[in-house]
C-alpha cells in the first residue's frame, strides 16, 4: 500500500471515533486522549487514555496501540495501518511508535496546542521523532479536537 492509498480513508469518521474515546477517558477519570488503528479503512484496534485509572504512565493510547500493533501484526501489515489520534503523540509515545512502523499517524490537536492548554513548554514534535519512519499528518478536525480540551479542566 502506498501513502497515497491512505488519502482515500474516511479521515473524519476515524477521527470522530478517536474523539469519542477521548471523551470516554474523561468520563472514566482519565485525561482526554483517544486513538484508533485503521487498516483498509476499517478500525482494527482502539484505545483511550488510562494513565490515571490504571495508575500506569504507559497507558497513553498511542503507546498502547504501538505495543499492540507490534504484538498482533506483521511488519507489512503495520506499514499498511494508520493511527488516528485525538492529539499529536507526545515524545514518549512517538518514541514507541518508531518501533511500530505504522504507515501514517493523523492527529487533531498539535503538541504545541496541548502545551498551551496545560501550561507546559512545547515538547519535541512527533514529526521530528518519527521523521523517516512514519508520516505524521495534522491537524485534522482541529476545532472539534480543541473543544474536547477546552471542556477538560486542565
Amino acid at each position: 500500500m502506498t501513502d497515497s492509498s491512505f488519502d482515500t480513508f474516511d479521515h473524519e469518521s476515524h477521527m470522530r471515533r478517536a474523539f469519542e474515546l477521548a471523551r470516554e477517558a474523561v468520563a472514566r477519570g482519565d485525561r482526554p486522549f483517544g486513538s484508533v488503528l485503521v487498516r483498509d479503512d476499517e478500525i482494527v484496534v482502539e484505545a483511550s487514555n488510562r494513565v490515571v485509572t490504571e495508575d500506569d504512565v504507559r497507558r497513553h493510547p498511542e503507546l498502547h496501540l504501538a505495543y499492540r500493533a507490534r504484538r498482533e501484526f506483521e511488519p507489512e501489515t503495520r506499514a499498511e495501518t494508520v493511527m488516528y489520534t485525538s492529539t499529536e503523540p507526545c515524545p514518549m509515545c512517538a518514541g514507541g511508535l518508531r518501533y511500530a512502523g505504522l504507515g501514517r499517524i493523523v492527529y487533531s490537536v498539535g503538541g504545541d496546542e496541548i502545551a498551551a492548554f496545560t501550561g507546559r513548554e512545547t515538547q519535541v514534535r512527533a514529526g521530528e521523532i518519527l521523521e523517516g519512519v512514519t508520516d505524521v499528518v495534522g491537524p485534522v478536525l482541529n476545532d472539534d479536537g480543541r473543544a474536547i480540551h477546552e471542556e477538560f479542566d486542565w
